[in-house]
This record gives structure tokens, sequence and C-alpha cells, in this order.
């Protein structure tokens, strides 16, 4: 009898919310972006796969380069060209430059006090510009030349090691190692491959980039967030902040605890802490996460595109031996495997592989997302103020209106 009477309610329940989308798509005048028919409560969060990146590509094949999706209670905004992308980035860039309150953020970068993700404005502008100066500019990267010189050289070590024993190697692990080793000693002041904490910490690398591109459900659908806890997000969300910020936290306190200052980046923001700029707090706790930035940003997006590079290599052997006899032919460093910033200049295949490896296969597939503060009218479409901005660089790079009919 119970079952007589509830079938007819969620069928009436089911029926008005469609018929609440058709009125809101009839009644309004605003010029909307292209957007596919979504489903009542989780909108078009059915039509993403395992890659999102690729779902939301097939997706712009029918829909267009702007692309207009709502996930769950949040319209979200796909951009899919690189002429699109340069309107929202640099035509509208005020508008669009801050970023969502995410989950993942809020539990994993104490609310976004971070790089990446601190909302626009003077800390953020303070931070960056800290960051920027002390271990990005041109000149710093030059600086580190020594560092990247022992740390390859010692990788070179175990791959001649082992191909001279026959014995296999982990490519993947060297490469990480490799990545984390160069980027501790300029960030963090010493390398901590060999600590027992440190293999842990590997294993987290690749879960916070999947946490960071992932899709939540209860992000966009608070009533669902039980599936998040069903299906292990919240354990491995809690699970990498704890081994992240116990390494961020040992590093911090080395540096405090030092009898003289290194000067790297650890020293330079502790000291900020101790002072105010324009009014800028810089508290300890941030410090952390800012470092965490860093070593994250020169760890993954570096690993995974030497990965894929070494993967297409190997798919392509023509492609492998051109590239084997330029590095062996313009060497100016005679017998030394090694080979330097200047010898590197003259390889023009090597760039071409580096460029070619960097497009097909971006680290970030789908870019950091943007949050629109004000209404904006984008190529005669309306898009209302809290829409989240997604730009899908992996189809842009492989778009065939920039790349031609051989894109892929």
């Amino acid at each position: 009898m119970e079952m007589i009477i509830i079938s007819p309610c969620l069928t009436t329940i089911l029926a008005l919310l469609l018929f609440k989308q058709l009125l809101e798509r009839t009644a309004t005048k605003i010029n909307l972006p292209p957007s596919p028919w979504r489903l009542p409560v989780i909108g078009n969060l059915h039509q993403l796969s395992l890659h999102p990146h690729r779902s939301l590509r097939s997706l712009s094949f029918r829909y267009g380069p702007l692309m207009l999706l709502h996930f769950g209670r949040v319209p979200v905004l796909v951009v899919s060209s690189s002429d699109v992308a340069h309107d929202i980035m640099k035509t509208h860039d005020f508008k669009v430059a801050n970023r969502p309150k995410l989950k993942v953020v809020e539990k994993f970068m104490n609310g976004g006090r971070d790089v990446a993700f601190s909302p626009y404005g003077e800390y953020w502008r303070h931070i960056k510009s800290v960051c920027v100066i002390h271990l990005l500019s041109k000149k710093m990267v030059q600086s580190f030349e020594k560092v990247r010189e022992e740390e390859i050289s010692l990788m070179m070590e175990s791959v001649e090691k082992a191909s001279s024993s026959t014995s296999p190697l982990n490519l993947s692990e060297l490469l990480m190692t490799l990545t984390s080793d160069v980027t501790s000693r300029v960030s963090l002041g010493r390398k901590h491959s060999n600590e027992e904490s440190m293999s842990e910490f590997k294993n987290q690398v690749r879960a916070i980039m999947e946490l960071v591109g992932g899709f939540p459900v209860g992000e966009y659908i608070p009533c669902l967030a039980w599936i998040d806890k069903l299906n292990g997000l919240d354990d491995k969300l809690k699970e990498s902040s704890e081994t992240f910020g116990g390494l961020m936290d040992k590093v911090v306190q080395e540096h405090v605890e030092a009898d003289k200052p290194t000067h790297d980046l650890v020293d330079i923001m502790l000291s900020l802490e101790r002072q105010k700029k324009n009014g800028i707090e810089v508290r300890r706790s941030d410090i952390k996460f800012i470092i965490l930035d860093m070593f994250l940003g020169g760890t993954t997006t570096t690993y995974a595109l030497l990965e894929w590079i070494m993967t297409e290599l190997i798919r392509h052997p023509v492609r492998m031996k051109k590239l084997q006899e330029e590095i062996r032919t313009k060497a100016t460093s005679g017998t030394n495997l090694y080979r330097s910033q200047e010898d590197v200049e003259g390889m023009k295949y090597l760039k071409a592989v580096i460029k070619e490896g960097l497009r097909l296969h971006p680290p970030f597939p789908l870019l950091v997302p943007r949050l629109l503060t004000e209404d904006v009218n984008l190529r005669g479409c309306d898009i209302a103020a809290g829409t989240q901005v997604i730009v899908n660089a992996w189809a842009i790079q492989r778009d065939t209106v920039s790349w031609g009919t051989d894109a892929e």
C-alpha cells in the first residue's frame, strides 16, 4: 500500500523538476551558451567519465568550445578552444581571477592560504612575488644548475648500473626521485628522499593530483556528500593531508632550529612571518602550504612530463633514435655523459620533443578552476557571476583547428 502511494509522489516530484527546467529555458531572455540536457539534482555529472578531460572534449564536439554544464547545483563553463581561452584569461582576466572554494582546498590547503588557491588580492600578490623572485625567476633557475647536474648525474649512475647488470629499473620511481630531490634542495634546503617518510610521501603525490583534478559528488550535491565517504575520497584526503602536512611541519621546524640559515625559500618565508608588509600577515601555517605548493608544482608537473615523454619515445623508436643521435653528437662536454644548459641550447630536436610532449600530455589536463565574480558577455553569450570556469587544456592542445588534421 505504501509503495502505491510513494511511486506517484516521486513521479510527480520529478515531473515538476523537469517542468521547472523547461520553464526556466523558455521564460528567460538571456542568451546562455550551448548546454546539453541535464538530469534533475545531478545535472551533467553523469556525463563525466574516469577521464573528465576526455568526456568534456567529446561533449565540446557537439556543443562547441564554449559550453555550459551543471554539476549538481553549480553552473560550470567549459572552454575548449584557444580563442575562447584567450578571451577568458586575457580580456576578462580580473573577472575570473578568483578560485572557487573547493572541498579539497578547504581541507588540504588550509582554506586556500597558499599560492594556487588563495583569493585574488594583496595577500596573493605578495606571496606570489616572493616565490617568483626567490625561486622561479630566470636568475634563480640558472643558479640551480649545479644542483641539477649533481642529481641528474646520480640518476644516470643508477641507470648505468642497472643496464650493466641487466636488472629491471623502475623508471617512474627514478624520475619521481630526481624531480623531488632537485625541488627539495632548491626550495627546502636539502633532499629528503632517503628518509622513511619520503617513501610514503611519493605514494601520496599521485593521490593528491587525482584529488585536485577530481569532481567530488559532495562538492556539487551536498545532500549526497556521504558518497565521498563511502568511496574512500574523504579517507584519501585525510591521509594525504597528514602525510604532506607532517613533512612540511618537519621541514619548517628544522629551519627554525638551525644554527645557520640556508637562505632557501623556507628561510625567506620564515623571515616574512616576523614582519608585516602593507598590513599583510603571513602565518606559520601559511608558510607550510606555500612551500607545499612549490614542492608539488616543481615535482608533479616535471615528473609527469618526463614520464609521458619517455613513454612516447618508447612507442616511437625511430624518433628515439633520432633524439639519441642529436644528444650524442651535439655535446661539447667531452666524455662526460652530463649535458650542460649550453649543450641543450643547440638541440632543436630535443626541444621539439619536449614541446610535443607538453602539447599532447599537459601535466594538468584541466587547468585549476576559476570563479566568475561578475556577470559577463562572452562571444554573445550571457554568463552569470558565480559560474565556475574550467579550461580544458588537453582539448585545446589537440584541437584540429589550431594543430591540423593530424593533431593526435
